[in-house]
């Protein structure tokens, strides 16, 4: 009898421990993924700051309160709305700092040398950052010549519809950068039109 109850005691023990490890192993795999608002190339141009095509000089990492932030140095070669310097600090969430590490998904890893059209938003802080994370970005072609192609890269993020809060399948915008200056500057003259 004592037997029989030794069993069904480490067998509901052993049921517990695995019922506890298969959630925790369920929640880890879900709480990686960021959910964002779709944004359409005219929001992205109405809501930015500034837009900026300009090559990756350097990062460095620090941290603040709590959080850590990468901080990415631009050497700014085109400002396509507002008005900037010759280079841009731009902060994104995540990094290395102290012996921690922090990352968040959604958040775009940049190199030194890679070239963008950042769409850029800015802050009460006065910090730069890049609009909707990866959708604010879009890649410049190398050796494109004077009229190189633009890519921005499909978010494998949640994307969720405004307004109807749908869940949205994201796509990969290509285009070439001369074309996209001309959609740039009809939005912002559209939008001064409008009076947005």
């Amino acid at each position: 009898m004592g037997s029989a109850s030794t069993r069904f005691v480490k067998s509901l023990l052993f049921n517990a421990v695995t019922l506890n490890a298969v959630t925790l192993a369920l929640c880890a795999v879900a709480l990686p993924a960021a959910t964002l608002e779709r944004l359409s190339l005219d929001d992205m141009i109405t809501k930015s700051t500034v837009i900026v095509r300009g090559k990756v000089l350097n990062s460095y990492t620090a941290s603040s309160g709590p959080m850590i932030y990468t901080h990415y140095r631009v050497q700014v070669s085109e400002t396509l709305k507002g008005s900037s310097t010759g280079a841009v600090d731009i902060q994104m969430p995540g990094g290395t700092a102290n012996n921690l590490r922090q990352t968040f998904s959604g958040v775009p890893q940049l190199s030194a040398g890679d070239e963008f059209v950042f769409f850029l938003w800015t802050g009460k802080s006065g910090t730069a950052q890049v609009l909707g994370l990866t959708q604010g970005l879009f890649s410049v072609a190398k050796n494109g010549g004077a009229d190189p192609i633009a890519t921005r890269a499909a978010s494998t993020e949640v994307m969720l519809e405004p307004g109807t809060a749908r869940q949205v399948k994201d796509q990969t915008l290509t285009m070439h950068l001369n074309q996209l200056r001309s959609v740039i500057q009809a939005t912002l003259a559209g939008s001064k039109g409008t009076g947005k």
